[in-house]
């Protein structure tokens, strides 16, 4: 683009709705804009300075678009219940269904018992599916809650006139007017500049605030143009007017949504396990099924039958209750991270939390409070700590008579301004420089009225801050005189001085004194605080030199300033640690600043930790990237940009971590959405982290991440309680089938229709409450699970065989022991002979009432149930006690002994049935008290 270049239209070839200029090549890109002078920037971007017509703007914003940034599409509402469906275990039931109905159709003459049973097997399918489906809808209509944070209005000049617009209809060739506090709402070139500077945190990560110029610069990167602004950032002092140059996915924004949308999601261990458990059980049950019709083929019975009592096994070993109550389990855990201001996006969101490894944490806005705030004010060799963090006035400085005109002097050279809040739910907030705002706050602490001091000393002049002198200085109308109020970089400040003023004497300032104050700078320095120095001296006149107003000055002492870590946020890496989970900081910020972070939340330990710049990992391959993840340091990625961030992700995943990553910022975004778990802030956070992200923080609290980490823990080990729960009452529903087939009896003790029956009224509810399990006292005193660790090990298999095992051995012993005080052979039994139709309601009943004690068993995995409490889970005693009296009505209810060919039991039966069912939970506690025993002699207080 040449500076010659004048055009209506802004240079841009080609493109599609929202981009802005240079989005395609041309004879005009935008990457040359910073480099044109200010007055030439007009002409090339097709706008004066009175800014678009508009006509023309109306034009621009047909050609580019709105200015934002689109939404990641939303599955229609029937695509969401039609993926309930597609789970291996559903469309296992639903072929069940379909072929029971055929034998249904094909039978001569046809049975209405297996119609019954295809129509309970589709029943199941549907609840589970509508259970599944409304849990996801509800969590996703929450999430669509979340308003959009870029800012809704801004300030145009349209023909010469000054206007408020929608941020939506910027179009490239807008004069935008910036002034302090206002949020940037598109890419712009700064054409005025009048002391600007800008908060860029939320583009690259850095805290401090950065200057712009309207001067052309040097051709180089865009983001780093110091006469460029950019969709996001926020100004924090000064004014000027800027000429958009990008808007919507053109912007810097917009190229990190790209990125973030580009980068797949990946799936959770737990979807991973589930997909491979379905598999494999599917097999198993359809080869038992098999091995069933094979097994009976011999006893005479019709194949019809025998196909139908096959299938009828294969539904009792399908789990079809698993995905309502992972769906049941995941939205318990959701709405209890929602009383914690933690909102979930996705389900599976929280147990992935819960298998976290490694959490890579962004610092400014996640770890600290993003508020710059004064601990340390320095003058006479004496420090003076400083309480309270924040923008809110309170706290105080210790001793503070001594450096009260140190501290008035800092206030009155400063331009931001202190904002209380209006309502209940706002917040003390900063206008201008963060710097200069904690300056204003520590005033407040000692007890000074800069409102009245300034009205007392009003200023008449001033040198503002560039980056060469690196100080600021304002003159002021003090009673017969005049004074100038000077604060900067220690060192250049110093140099200056020839006089020192402490406890009130004023002196000259010697060798020793620079030596002292130079020392108390560099301590403070050590300590990751900002250091200013503050100083003074008496003028002649209002319009002095700036050389006169910055020299012979006497000094008055230091302030150290940081942006504190939130209060929580020490016990919450605390706890991750304890929970062997590795905290690791990547950070747009200064290395210095990033370790005294670290090292007072608790990330940095060990007295050398691993910095690594972004530099570094450029120079690093793939396989040095690995060895240094791998290795058992304190590590700190400093000066990343999102590229660097999501190869960070990517590779601690290639060493098998289950990555979690926190962030507000747009340059936090393709990383947020890379991760196994992306957690983003709402209050401060952008809108492409928020899309980006599985979770988001509504109070930016990273202490919610250790109750997520707990709560997701939780949730693995309650679906482990269903599935040790349901597959041992499974061994109990098939172990007097095969009993019965292999001792030679023509009848089955358990029919398809009562299998299903135990599923929807003694499966699917208890299952439910256990996914309403609170943690376990323990389940933060582990390390993380493996990413290999099945949902199948060792432990819970033979958990669940020797569950499984006991209620199998205690319903074949009752159907036999009834079957056999008849005294008739067995091939005399019939399905409508009495007696079989006892056995058939024993076997049933004894079932359920041992499914009833297995599920108090499985509540805890080494604590005792009195310890836990008997009725500590309510939801699951009444489940339970739905699934007693469904039993009780199925033996004494006509219509219901009609479909289940059951009979009524007798008071002695119900006892003979209460006895048989406690022995799964006495024989499990006496396991349980065993474990105990044997993990304190090893030393585990558990």
């Amino acid at each position: 683009m040449s500076g010659g270049h004048a055009s209506t239209d802004p240079p841009v070839t080609g493109g599609r709705k929202g981009e802005g200029v240079g989005t395609t090549s041309g004879s005009g890109t935008r990457s040359a804009v910073p480099q044109l002078p200010a007055g030439e920037v007009f002409s090339a971007l097709g706008t004066s300075r009175r800014g678009l017509p508009a006509a023309q703007a109306r034009d621009g914003l047909e050609k580019y678009g709105a200015n934002e940034l689109p939404r990641a599409g939303r599955r229609a509402v029937w695509r969401q219940l039609g993926a309930q469906f597609t789970d291996l275990f559903a469309v296992v039931l639903i072929i069940a269904s379909g072929i029971t109905f055929l034998a249904y159709a094909l039978q001569e003459p046809r049975d209405v018992d297996t119609f019954r049973l295809a129509v309970a097997i589709l029943g199941v399918v549907v609840l589970n599916a509508a259970i599944g489906f409304a849990q996801e809808y509800s969590a996703e209509r929450t999430a669509q809650a979340l308003e959009a944070m870029v800012p809704h209005t801004c300030r145009v000049l349209r023909g010469g006139e000054r206007l408020e617009l929608p941020t939506r209809e910027l179009v490239p060739g807008d004069v935008v007017v910036l002034e302090a506090g206002d949020a940037v709402s598109a890419d712009c070139r700064v054409v005025e500049a009048h002391e600007l500077s800008v908060n860029n945190a939320p583009l690259t990560g850095e805290s401090n605030a950065v200057d712009r110029t309207a001067d052309p610069v040097a051709a180089g990167p865009l983001v780093e143009a110091r006469n460029c602004v950019f969709m996001g950032t926020d100004v924090v002092a000064g004014s000027g007017r800027a000429v958009v140059f990008a808007t919507g996915e053109a912007t810097e924004f917009g190229r990190i949504y790209r990125l973030a949308a580009a980068a797949p999601r990946q799936k959770t261990p737990l979807q991973l396990q589930v997909a491979s458990m379905a598999r494999r059980v599917a097999g198993a049950a359809l080869a038992i099924g098999a091995l069933m019709f094979a097994v009976r083929l011999p006893t005479g019975e019709s194949v019809m039958t025998l196909f139908v009592f096959a299938l009828g096994v294969m539904v009792a070993l399908v789990p079809e209750g698993l995905p309502a109550t992972l769906s049941v389990s995941l939205a318990i855990g959701v709405r209890r991270m929602a009383r914690r201001h933690a909102l979930i996006k996705q389900l599976l969101a929280v147990e992935a939390l819960g298998s976290t490894t490694v959490v890579c944490t962004d610092k400014t806005g996640t770890l600290t409070q993003a508020e710059m705030t004064v601990t340390q004010v320095w003058a006479g060799g004496a420090p003076h700590p400083v309480t309270g963090v924040g923008y809110e006035p309170s706290g105080e400085v210790t001793d503070a008579a001594p450096v009260r005109e140190l501290l008035r002097v800092a206030g009155l050279c400063s331009d931001a301004r202190l904002v209380a809040p209006t309502g209940p739910r706002e917040h003390w907030r900063v206008l201008g420089d963060t710097t200069e705002g904690a300056l204003l706050v520590v005033a407040d602490k000692a007890g000074l009225d800069l409102g009245a001091e300034e009205a007392a000393a009003p200023r008449v002049t001033e040198f503002p801050f560039d980056s060469d002198r690196k100080l600021m200085t304002t003159v002021h109308k003090t009673g017969d005189g005049y004074q100038a109020c000077v604060k900067g970089a220690p060192g250049e400040l110093l140099a200056r001085c020839t006089d020192v003023e402490w406890d009130g004497r004023h002196r000259r300032l010697t060798g020793e004194d620079r030596a002292a104050v130079a020392a108390a700078g560099d301590a403070l320095a050590s300590q990751g605080l900002r250091v200013l120095a503050v100083a003074r001296r008496g003028l002649d006149g209002p319009r002095p030199a700036q050389e006169e107003a910055e020299s012979a000055l006497t000094l008055l002492g230091l302030v150290g300033m940081l942006d504190p870590p939130r209060p929580e946020v020490t016990d919450a890496v605390a706890a991750c640690c304890r929970a062997g989970i590795r905290v690791v900081m990547v950070t747009g910020d200064h290395p210095l600043t990033a370790e005294a972070v670290a090292r007072r939340v608790g990330i940095v330990r060990r007295p050398d930790p691993v910095v690594v710049t972004g530099a570094r990992l450029d120079a690093m391959d793939d396989e040095a990237l690995d060895s240094l993840l791998a290795e058992p340091s304190d590590l700190l990625l400093c000066r990343v940009s999102p590229e660097h961030k999501m190869r960070v992700v990517t590779a601690f995943q290639r060493l098998g971590e289950v990555v979690a990553v926190t962030g507000d910022g747009a340059n936090d975004a393709p990383a947020l959405k890379h991760a196994d778990i992306g957690v983003a802030m709402g209050a401060s956070g952008t809108d492409v982290a928020r899309e980006a992200a599985s979770m988001v923080l509504l109070d930016d609290s990273f202490a919610s991440i250790a109750a997520a980490v707990r709560l997701g823990r939780s949730v693995y080990r309650n679906i482990r309680k269903f599935l040790i729960y349901v597959f041992s009452s499974n061994i109990g529903e098939l172990g007097p089938v095969l009993a019965a087939t292999f001792a030679g009896f023509p009848l089955v003790p358990i029919s398809a229709v009562q299998i299903l029956a135990i599923d929807l009224g003694s499966d699917v509810m208890p299952a439910l409450a256990l996914g309403a399990e609170r943690p376990e006292p323990d389940v933060m005193d582990s390390p993380p699970r493996s990413r290999r660790e099945r949902l199948f090990s060792a432990s819970v298999v033979g958990r669940i065989l020797f569950l499984g095992g006991i209620q199998a051995l205690g319903v074949c012993a009752v159907f036999f022991w009834h079957i056999h005080s008849a005294g008739i052979p067995f091939d005399d039994f019939t399905e409508d002979h009495p007696v079989y139709r006892e056995a058939v309601t024993l076997a049933q009943g004894g079932i359920v009432l041992s499914q009833f004690f297995v599920s108090l068993a499985v509540r805890t995995d080494r604590q005792s149930i009195l310890k836990a409490g008997l009725l500590s889970n309510p939801a699951l005693l009444a489940a339970g006690g739905f699934g007693v009296a469904f039993m009780v009505a199925i033996s004494y209810a006509p219509p219901l002994q009609a479909v289940f060919n059951t009979a009524p039991l007798d008071a002695a039966d119900w006892a003979v049935l209460a006895g048989l069912g406690t022995l799964p939970l006495l024989a499990d506690e006496a396991r349980k008290g065993w474990l105990r025993r044997a993990a304190r002699g090893k030393g585990d207080p558990r």
